[in-house]
Formats: structure tokens, sequence, C-alpha cells
């Protein structure tokens, strides 16, 4: 079945409802599925209007995890026996469950590895987690829909996800956050900031100041989180102990197959 057949049904009107429609991911989800002809609908908090959702198919979830299962009792008495239920949350294994709890029809987990700022010209990954009761129809609608807006999807499951995440996402974070804390009361660095420092301080700047809030709430909901943390905390041991060429050597794993600077 191709992408244009499987979508079809979702450019009817109200076909499709983004549920926090006035946030950043929301926002762009609502605005990019416009673009491209589905018949879309947002709501976002008070949830005064929640008519739409008795006429939606694909049902997506776009708000912070900390307000999530709420949300979720909020919404779903008001949806159709044969919608698909969907979250774009950072990490998955909770709110798989929570849904799966909630909505006894199809559940889709899905987590756009990009934010709401990004060219259509980039790599767009998004991961998609199948619920335990999700028919094939459904999966396939939900994938075909992301993939018609220039995304490129990927399955997985909930565990993986999370694991990934948490040396990822949540590890990016974390570390940033113990590294600026750790220089920020020194007034004598200040004089000794080096380019590649004052580049770290400014990728760091919006992550700890604007998105602090939300990356810490995301680091405690995911069950690796502290799983990683331990496993980062074995390699700084090494780094103490002067293993710092095994640490070197293992970094460079990543680049192994580079050869952009071969002769």
């Amino acid at each position: 079945m191709t992408s244009n057949n499987c979508c079809a049904e979702l450019r009817v009107p109200s076909s499709v409802v983004i549920v926090g429609c006035f946030g950043r991911m929301g926002g762009m989800l609502f605005r990019e599925a416009g673009s491209r002809g589905y018949g879309v609908r947002g709501i976002d908090k008070p949830f005064d209007d929640l008519e739409p959702l008795a006429r939606a198919r694909l049902v997506l979830v776009c708000v912070p995890v900390a307000f999530f299962e709420q949300t979720l009792h909020k919404i779903c008495p008001h949806m159709q026996d044969n919608a698909i239920l969907c979250d774009i949350t950072s990490v998955k294994v909770a709110p798989m469950q929570q849904m799966e709890n909630i909505w006894l029809g199809n559940v889709v987990g899905t987590h756009p590895l990009f934010g709401p700022q990004h060219g259509m010209d980039e790599d767009l990954p998004i991961a998609l987690v199948r619920g335990t009761r999700c028919g094939d129809s459904a999966f396939d609608l939900v994938r075909d829909f992301f993939v018609s807006l220039g995304y490129r999807a990927f399955a997985t499951d909930a565990d993986t996800h999370d694991k990934a995440m948490a040396r990822i996402q949540n590890m990016n974070f974390i570390t940033s956050l113990a590294y600026c804390a750790q220089t920020a009361d020194d007034e004598n660095l200040k004089q000794f900031i080096t380019p590649s420092f004052r580049r770290r301080l400014n990728a760091a700047k919006k992550l700890l100041t604007e998105d602090g809030t939300m990356f810490a709430g995301l680091f405690d909901s995911n069950p690796y989180s502290m799983q990683a943390v331990r496993q980062f905390s074995k390699l700084l041991s090494l780094a103490s102990a002067g293993d710092i060429d095994l640490l070197l050597n293992k970094a460079r794993r990543w680049w192994a197959n580079d050869h952009s600077h071969s002769d």
C-alpha cells in the first residue's frame, strides 16, 4: 500500500488532531500536516473544546511528560473507537504503558529525534514504537503519515529507545549540567576562557537555561538514566587514574570509518 493511499483517510476534515498545538513541537506538526493537505485540528489547554476528537482517526499528544497521563484521562473518553493514539515524548517505557492502560484501541509511540526548528533538507529521523494491541494497518498509517511529512521513520521498542536516549539525550544534558556547575562560580576562570570552552558554553546555554526543567523531567522519567550515569562515572574513574589513552582510543571509534583526513 502506498503512502498516499494509506494516508487518504487522514485528509478528510478533523481526521488528525494535535493535542498541545500551542507548544513548539505540537505547533510544528500542526503546520506541517496542514501544509500537506491533512485534515488537521488543534486543541490545547484548558481543553474546553474536545469536539474534534470525536471524528479524529489519528490523535497526536504533544504535551510535556509531566502532564501526559492527566491529559490522556482528559481526552481519551472523547475519542472514537477506531482512533489511533500517539505521543511524541522523549521517553517511551512509561508513556506506552500509560497509553495502553487508558486507551484500549491502537497505540503507537513516536519520538521525533529533532526539534521544531529544522530544515526539510536535513535528516529527520522519528522512532516508532508499536503498541501491543496495534494492528498492521494502524501502524502503517502512522508510519506513512510521518514519511509523507518528510521524516525518516524507523521501528524500535520502548526499552531500546529509552536506553539509547538515556545515553544520548540525557547524558548530553547531565554532563553539560555538571560541567557548567563545576565552573560557574569561579570568577578567576573568565580570563582564561578559550574558543573551544566558549563554544561549549554557547551550545549549553539554551539546553540549561531555557530547556533545563524539561530535560530534568526527561532525565527523571527515563528508567535507564541512572544506569547511564553509573557507566559514565566508571569512565571518569579511568580518567582520574590517568588512563587517558584508553579513553581516547575508545572515543575515537565514533570516527573509525571517517577517511576525510586520510592521504
